[in-house]
């Protein structure tokens, strides 16, 4: 019973102070070695910060489509079970818009991110970068947006001008270290 009690004890005083988990008086944890760091540091910014070297078509986008979204997205992209990655253009004024990559995505390289850290879904990450440049592609070429030989990469891939790309707001809370420009800022107090 009393053993029972320090280890409650213990664990509580780890929740409260998550930093001792890592203190040399419990000898728990360590700091992360650089290589650790890079392993899982991973995403990608909408400037293209971050996208890997490699490349890829929608050309030999078609075969990983074919072998590793099909069953989830369907043939064309349209068909599901899961998300429609195809159409939707013109439907975000709808009251029933349908948020595709096509029609909501507002950059590319985010795309690219989803696909490399989430997809396929019963085995996220597996995909080598040349997979998911020509994944990305193949998506983007069934959408309309980039051509079937076009080469999609990290120095191409973040000047794609998606069709939503200014469909959305700044985030301009001073939290996110942004400061709003005159233009992007959009006065939402009623007026008295």
């Amino acid at each position: 019973m009393l053993l029972a009690f320090l280890v409650f004890v213990s664990m509580v005083s780890v929740v409260v102070n998550p930093s001792r988990a890592q203190s040399p008086m419990f000898k728990l944890g360590r700091a992360p070695t650089a290589q650790e760091l890079r392993a899982i540091d991973i995403d990608v910014l909408p400037d293209g910060r971050g996208l890997p070297a490699g490349s890829g078509t929608a050309a030999a986008g078609k075969a990983v489509y074919d072998a590793r979204c099909v069953t989830c997205h369907g043939a064309t992209g349209k068909e599901g079970p899961q998300d429609i990655l195809v159409g939707g253009s013109g439907t975000l004024a709808t009251a029933a818009p349908l948020k595709t990559v096509g029609s909501y995505w507002p950059y590319a390289t985010t795309l690219f991110d989803y696909i490399n850290r989430a997809m396929p879904f019963d085995h996220p990450g597996t995909l080598p970068p040349d997979h998911v440049y020509s994944a990305t592609a193949y998506l983007l070429f069934i959408n309309g947006i980039v051509g079937e030989r076009d080469v999609i990469s990290q120095e191409t891939l973040p000047r794609i001008a998606m069709p939503n790309r200014t469909g959305f707001v700044a985030d301009t809370r001073p939290d996110t270290g942004r400061v709003a420009k005159p233009k992007d800022v959009r006065d939402t107090r009623k007026h008295r």
